[in-house]
């Protein structure tokens, strides 16, 4: 496994995109949230870290006209996509139902209003670049190892 480049150089970009997302977290909030070590949404984008680092990998062992890198590039793309729009706007109505929640006007019991909805699923097109940057960086420093 640990000889897999594209493997490592994906592995590589989601875990050190987490660990920055958790360290810029608490930098911003002054609070430890360790939800963010594996949670979704937040700077830089670690789907886009992963995916990154993946096509990265791809292109440098294969090269542009492989197999590998066109399966790596159309799921970077459709990814790095998914991150900016659909889960994106995913988050906006969680936020939206989660205010209309606060004021209670379904009179719902506080079991329910205690399940809050995740705002932090998407990202906004920075967090989306900063993750591919980290991503493609992280695939490069890890070719010098293979």
């Amino acid at each position: 496994m640990l000889g897999n480049q594209l493997l490592m150089s994906a592995v590589t970009g989601w875990v050190v995109a987490q660990f920055l997302k958790t360290l810029i977290d608490f930098a911003l909030n002054k609070n430890f949230n360790a939800e963010r070590l594996v949670g979704s949404g937040g700077m830089p984008s670690s789907h886009s870290a992963t995916v990154c680092g993946l096509t990265t990998a791809a292109l440098l062992k294969y090269g542009a006209g492989s197999f590998e890198f066109a399966v790596s590039f159309v799921l970077s793309m459709i990814v790095m996509y998914d991150a900016i729009g659909v889960r994106r706007e995913t988050g906006k109505q969680a936020k939206l139902l989660n205010s209309i929640l606060s004021e209670n006007p379904l009179k719902l019991n506080a079991e329910v209003l205690q399940e809050k909805l995740k705002e932090y699923v998407g990202h906004t097109p920075l967090q989306v670049l900063a993750g591919a940057i980290l991503g493609i960086g992280l695939a490069l420093a890890l070719n010098s190892c293979y």
